[in-house]
């Protein structure tokens, strides 16, 4: 290996140690006072009870092995009927005829209904159009004869069981009247620069296109992503009843205060006679949000009179439920002869449906991931007559890391440099489009550490240098990025017992990745309370907080909700605890919770216990609500979490088959919360990424604008034979501008997998591909 390459795996232990030690100094300092009352430094960033950070496994985990953990699809009610699904064979046109009596007459049926006798709805409000808005699709829902894409739904079938209503649903016979329809991008209905959150998606620094020009060494490439589709475990589904005017959905959502609100709207409802609980998801991803499924079925049960239980086969979620458009990303690099970027170029199109609420805004990540004397990124929509595409696992990034992390690849070779070298020679000192400092970066560090644990030592600059028997071996790394967020809505409640146990209410949400766990030690923290004498009740639209689970935002959204109503709760627990106690006419800010009480903070000698003060003042409890303040963090300083991603993969010289037989990720996500639920969402999105770059692929028929591959036979997701074991690491070095010094984990790891994986295999066959999914077919 060279010298440069060495020097990187020489510098490790020393530079996380030495990062870890200065920034844990500058985090006690530089503590989030502007997100706490009174101005004073968070606690959970000073001190610990000794919750924060211990790997604690999941407080749901003995539900769900045992199978009692109660999903959307397994709620039991009284008379309830069963829903099923006819979807549009058309991209675009209108029903000229449909015949419902066979089905009408079929056993079991209670209703059959098309956009004839649906009732009146108003239209779904838009996910992004508003605080609360959740809908990935704002069609009218069953509303007119139209047909807008290829899986539209065009009826809905009620019976006795869910066989019937699957048997009188194939008796419907339809007539369309097609028209043309946009199915490609020469055929689209429009092109212009995407917006996403509000923002145009396009940034310009200096004239990068001359800059370019003029440089030395440039690479300019091109590199295609396909459609994705979502599979998570659970396919979508709700169980609904009305109850008078009262609409109460069982939803499987990440979304149940969204949720409530945006079916208020649809139904001309106030939004506290919508109840939405979604207990468990499996899996969401982006995808579980408001779709016309959960509203056709309100829809029917309220002409039907009965409660309606619909689960969306894995086809019905490939026809109305989004997925990740395709993309086509040009990246252009200049450097000059020490590698030192002079210009970047992002520039690509994605396709997308005008009723969809973002494009697949892949020039995210090349806003802070390296610094250039000029930068052009930009995304181009352009409109097609399909199903609408939503958010998927760290939206933009996941491809966009794709096309740049193997860009830079192929710059590092063209210069001889090590990868690695050339990513941190080209480290940012500030965000180098907003120009906002870093509220903490410490990616060197990550990349060095990684590199002395996965051997990057061992590493041929020479691609085809290693050759084991008929497999060519090979190594390539890639960064991972994810922006920091937080939501505004963030409340939580806390009640605390004369017995000294306490009660988190929240509407947040659990979808596999630990929510209620990790909250109940940030609570426990907070409290001074043992961590069985914590209980985290959510996934309900009753409880406070207006909080989605996505964006990997939930945990900070949430924490420092808890934070909040702990620092009311304190307020409260003193006013109750009067002259007599020893922490008569303190503040809030005067003291801390610890060992289930209250105690002076100089003076730990005044303290009282919650029982006691409770007792003393008659209340066999106390609770107290509190709410966020705006994220205004995110806009004094750039935030984002990083990833150091390193693969080692076996591709075979005769049959082209690629094996992944080595993976390792260093995060630098700021103070890492519970190692042992972390390390499972890293894991989690490194599969996904494995997937992305090797098989997941949506196969979409241009002809008639449909989805081919619609199932997980034909559709390819990694399963255990295609996934090594794979090493996580962390700095766990505390981010001082977030609440708990902890920025998102759930989306990261599948960022930067594909291009690790992809400079991998160039590594070890000399091939770049740069059509993904990497085939067999184009390595032979």
């Amino acid at each position: 290996m060279s010298g440069e390459g060495k020097g990187i795996v020489d510098k490790g232990k020393e530079a996380v140690q030495g990062v870890a030690q200065t920034v844990m100094k500058k985090a006690v300092e530089l503590a989030p006072d502007s997100l706490m009352p009174g101005g004073r430094p968070d606690p959970l960033i000073r001190r610990q009870h000794g919750h924060i950070g211990k790997p604690v496994s999941r407080v749901d985990g003995p539900r769900k092995v045992r199978g009692a953990a109660p999903f959307a699809a397994e709620v039991a009610l009284d008379g309830m009927a069963y829903a099923s699904l006819a979807y549009s064979t058309i991209a675009k046109g209108r029903i000229a005829a449909i015949d419902t009596a066979a089905a009408e007459a079929a056993p079991g049926v209670v209703l059959v209904m098309t956009h004839r006798n649906a009732p009146r709805l108003n239209p779904p409000p838009r996910f992004l159009s508003g605080d609360k808005a959740a809908a990935g699709d704002d069609s009218p829902i069953m509303q007119d004869d139209r047909v807008r894409w290829n899986g539209e739904p065009v009826a809905l079938v009620l019976a006795e069981t869910q066989e019937q209503a699957d048997h009188a649903r194939s008796l419907i016979r339809i007539t369309y009247e097609e028209e043309p329809a946009a199915t490609t991008v020469a055929t689209a209905d429009g092109c212009e620069v995407g917006t996403f959150m509000g923002e145009p998606l396009r940034a310009v620094v200096g004239d990068a296109d001359a800059a370019l020009a003029a440089a030395p060494h440039k690479v300019e490439v091109v590199y295609r992503t396909p459609g994705h589709n979502h599979n998570a475990i659970e396919p979508h589904a709700a169980t609904l009843a009305w109850r008078g005017d009262e609409l109460f959905v069982h939803d499987a959502t990440q979304a149940v205060a969204h949720t409530a609100w945006s079916m208020a709207q649809i139904f001309g409802l106030e939004e506290s006679q919508v109840h939405v609980s979604s207990p468990f998801v499996g899996g969401g991803f982006g995808a579980k949000g408001l779709w016309q499924h959960q509203v056709l079925a309100a829809a029917a049960a309220r002409l039907a009179g009965r409660p309606v239980r619909i689960a969306l086969s894995r086809e019905g979620v490939y026809r109305i439920v989004g997925g990740r458009s395709p993309t086509e990303q040009r990246v252009a690099l200049g450097a000059d002869a020490d590698g030192r970027l002079t210009a970047i170029i992002h520039r690509g199109v994605t396709p997308k449906t005008r009723h969809s609420p973002m494009p697949e805004p892949f020039i995210l990540p090349t806003q802070s991931a390296y610094a250039s004397e000029t930068i052009a990124l930009e995304v181009k929509t352009c409109y097609l007559d399909m199903v609408a595409n939503t958010f998927m696992r760290a939206p933009g990034e996941a491809v966009g890391t794709v096309a740049l992390e193997c860009a830079m690849d192929e710059l590092a070779e063209q210069l001889g440099m090590d990868p690695i070298e050339l990513r941190i020679r080209n480290e940012p000192e500030k965000d180098p489009i907003s120009g906002r400092p870093f509220s903490s970066r410490n990616i060197v560090a990550a990349y060095r550490a990684g590199a002395e644990r996965f051997g990057w030592d061992r590493r041929s600059p020479t691609p085809r240098a290693r050759r084991e028997g008929e497999w060519l071996v090979g190594m390539g790394c890639a960064t991972a990025t994810y922006p920091y967020h937080r939501m505004p809505g963030g409340a939580a409640r806390i009640t605390l017992d004369a017995q000294g146990r306490a009660r988190v209410d929240v509407a947040a949400h659990e979808m596999g990745m630990g929510t209620a766990t990790a909250q109940a030690q940030v609570a426990a923290d907070r409290l001074g309370l043992p961590l069985e004498a914590v209980t985290v009740r959510y996934g309900d639209s009753s409880l406070p907080g207006v909080i989605l689970a996505g964006g990997s935002q939930q945990t900070a959204s949430v924490g420092l909700s808890v934070m909040m109503a702990h620092q009311e709760l304190v307020a409260e627990l003193l006013k109750l605890a009067g002259n007599d106690s020893p922490l008569a006419g303190l503040s809030a800010n005067e003291v801390e919770s610890a060992d289930g009480g209250l105690r002076k903070l100089d003076e730990p000698g005044h303290f009282e216990s919650y029982a006691s003060i409770l007792g003393r003042a008659g209340r066999g409890e106390l609770a107290a609500e509190g709410s966020a303040p705006m994220p205004l963090e995110t806009m004094h300083w750039s935030m984002h979490s990083h990833g150091a991603m390193f693969c080692e993969v076996r591709v075979n010289a005769v049959t082209g088959e690629t094996r992944v037989s080595r993976f390792l990720g260093s995060f630098d996500c700021g103070r890492i919360l519970n190692p042992k639920t972390a390390a499972s969402q890293f894991r989690g999105g490194i599969i996904m990424g494995l997937g992305l770059a090797l098989m997941e692929e949506t196969q979409f028929d241009e002809r008639k604008g449909r989805i081919m591959n619609r199932n997980l036979a034909d559709y390819h997701v990694p399963v255990h034979m295609d996934v090594p074991e794979i090493d996580v690491i962390w700095t766990d070095i505390p981010d001082p501008r977030a609440p708990m010094g902890a920025r998102g984990i759930g989306e990261i790891g599948i960022t930067g997998t594909g291009a690790a994986v992809a400079n991998a295999i160039h590594n070890a066959t000399g091939r770049r591909v740069r059509d993904f999914p990497i085939t067999l077919d184009q390595l032979l």
